[in-house]
């Protein structure tokens, strides 16, 4: 074969090599999610780690083996939910299920996580949880219109009572909410806090309050499950597509690959 006919056939491959690169990196789609800080689940980005939560290395696993790219936006959740019903984000990685939620948004059939819930309260104290009528008599720790009610409607009753208000504190902030309480309870100031075990987990090993604090059970009387949103203004095809890649990739993260991202951020699920 002569030089210039060689020289033909590697411009004639390196072209078309380039040409396919070209293509499928224009095929390459964008799912832009907005999150809300839920340390571990979801965690905001710093100068100092780059980490974004068990729930956000899930979906970077599931999304980026189908050749998606991933968008973020970091707000706080009422803000989160006003950017996917007006489809300014495609989804919300977590979200409690709702009959009026369902209207504004359409829900993935696999849940994030079903998180048992537990309490957080002085070393020490004997207090366990044992329905509502334990609670009488002790100062509980919640922020603004967090609604228990999925894992325990009496719990979320004995809140909203206004003949309970001056037992119930309600903190209010953007990021350091459970932070505050942590501390308050620390203080003497309220009693006790129920949140998602995982949640308390991270928030007592961050903080280093072993000493002054422990993690109590039972929790509430049902688990708190979380699902994905997406947005109602992607096509319906295209939304479809999404849920069903998340769908699956869940189930595919469950057992062993589920421990390992727990693991990650020091948390488990206690058995």
């Amino acid at each position: 074969m002569s030089k210039d006919k060689k020289h033909f056939r590697l411009f004639f491959l390196t072209a078309l090599l380039t040409g396919t690169s070209l293509t499928n990196t224009s095929q390459a789609e964008t799912l832009k999610v907005c999150y809300d800080q839920w340390a571990p689940m979801t965690i905001f980005p710093t100068a100092d780690s780059s980490e974004r939560g068990v729930v956000i290395d899930m979906l970077e696993q599931i999304y980026t083996e189908k050749g998606y790219t991933l968008e973020y936006y970091e707000v706080p959740l009422a803000r989160g939910l006003e950017m996917v019903a007006d489809g300014h984000c495609d989804m919300l990685p977590e979200y409690l299920l709702s009959e009026n939620t369902e209207q504004d948004f359409v829900f993935a059939s696999q849940e994030t996580f079903a998180y048992s819930t537990a309490f957080v309260v002085r070393r020490g104290d004997p207090w366990r949880y044992n329905g509502i009528e334990s609670i009488n008599g002790k100062r509980i720790a919640t922020g603004p219109g967090w609604d228990y009610s999925s894992m325990s409607s009496g719990y979320q009753n004995y809140i909203d009572d206004p003949e309970n208000s001056s037992q119930v504190e309600v903190i209010a902030g953007l990021d350091d909410v459970i932070d505050r309480i942590f501390h308050m309870i620390s203080e003497g100031r309220v009693d006790l806090y129920a949140d998602n075990e995982l949640v308390l987990q991270h928030v007592l090993n961050k903080l280093e309050l072993h000493e002054e604090l422990e993690i109590v059970r039972p929790g509430l009387e049902n688990k708190l499950r979380e699902m994905p949103i997406f947005s109602k203004n992607i096509a319906a095809e295209k939304r479809q597509e999404l849920i069903k890649i998340w769908n699956e990739g869940r189930l595919s993260l469950k057992g062993e690959k589920e421990s390992m991202l727990l693991r990650k951020y020091k948390v488990t699920f206690e058995q």
